[in-house]
Formats: structure tokens, sequence, C-alpha cells
């Protein structure tokens, strides 16, 4: 009888072992807490082309990214929601302001890292492509920008470098492991059309995300 109900403790062990491996491989992410943060919003519409506006793509992406990144598990913070910017009633300085408060949730938070998603823009068109840019702050942000660069130019036909800020207000701020994403050039008329397709956001978003797999 001992000898049965060892067995059967045995089975039933390494049927929960087998059932925590299973859930892993499809929560891959479960313990990790990401904040995302959507460039712009409200009085400050960011980058823009006619009708066509930084704010409302950089929101799309990152409301995309926050449920993939749930679904593999992931807990996911968000600066904002919604069309709205982060400063206080009446700041004088309005977008210094903002960006004080967007640093300031990301660096209060239990995130591991931060994804502050924006879009490019040039006076010359024919520039293209996502980049991404690091501040040294954190030294473990040189190693975040080559992963996601790579993938960058892997997965999207971009063909650019990582660059490094040091004189953004906002980034060089924030004490958090993370990247600025520059996800394309509103300014060229590829990358914009591109931009607007939700095909074309959902890939961004799976190259976000399975660059996130590889970092964690």
């Amino acid at each position: 009888m001992y000898r049965l109900k060892m067995f059967l403790v045995f089975i039933m062990l390494i049927f929960a072992f087998d059932k925590a491996n299973a859930f892993m491989r499809e929560a891959p992410l479960t313990g990790k807490a990401i904040y995302l943060d959507a460039g712009h919003g409200g009085k400050d519409p960011g980058a823009y082309y006619k009708d066509i506006y930084e704010e409302d793509i950089n929101l799309s992406i990152v409301l995309k990214l926050r449920d993939k990144l749930e679904s593999l598990g992931a807990i996911v913070y968000l600066t904002r929601d919604n069309d709205y910017d982060l400063s206080n009633p009446n700041a004088s300085l309005r977008k210094r302001n903002d960006l004080s408060n967007r640093a300031n949730m990301i660096n209060s938070s239990d995130a591991d890292m931060y994804l502050s998603i924006h879009l490019n823009s040039s006076s010359n068109t024919s520039w293209n492509g996502a980049q991404v840019f690091y501040d040294d702050i954190n030294e473990n942000n040189i190693k975040l920008a080559n992963i996601f660069q790579k993938n960058f130019n892997k997965y999207l036909n971009s063909d650019r470098n990582i660059q490094e800020i040091s004189t953004l207000y906002m980034y060089k701020r924030i004490t958090k492991p993370g990247l600025l994403l520059e996800l394309g050039f509103i300014s060229n008329p590829n990358d914009r059309y591109l931009l607007n397709q939700d095909d074309y956001q959902n890939k961004l978003v799976n190259v976000l995300a399975d660059s996130l797999l590889e970092v964690f």
C-alpha cells in the first residue's frame, strides 16, 4: 500500500511539473512587468501629416502590444490608454511636466523595463525605417537596443543603427531599463502608409513581443 501511495504521489508530481511547463510555454512572460509609453497625446499630437497624427498611431500600437504581452503572461502598465497627455492642470511648462510625470510613473513602478513608442519625422522624406534610441543611464540599455534593432532590421526591412540619447529630458530621468523606439517616419510616404495599416501594426507588435522574449 505504501509503495502504491508513493507511486501515485510520483505520478501526480510529474503531472504537475508537466502542467507547469506547459503553462510557461504558453505564457513565457509570466512574472515580467512591462511599462508601455504611448508618446504624445491630448494637446500634443506629435508629428503629423495632414490628418494623420503620431499620437493616434502610437496609442494604437501600444494597445495592441498590451494585449499581446498580456496573452504571453506579462503584467503591462500604460502611461496613457486614451487621447490625453500626462501634464498637471495649469502646468506652466506643460510638455516638460508631461515628460516628468511619465518618467516618475515608470520609476515608481515595479516594471522590469519600459518601451516608449514614437514615430520619427524629417524634412528629408526619403528617410525611413524603425530605429532604437537608448540612454546609457542604465548599463543594460545598449544590450536591449541591439536586440530590438537587430530584429527591426531583419523583419521590418530597416537598415538603421542604434543611437544613444543623453539630452532628452524624459529619458535621462528614467532609472529603469528601457528604450525609445521610433517605429518609422511619418514623413516618409511608404512608412506612413504602412503605419496606418492594422496588418503592419500587428507585425510591429509581433516583432516587439519577440524581442522582449529574447530579452527575458
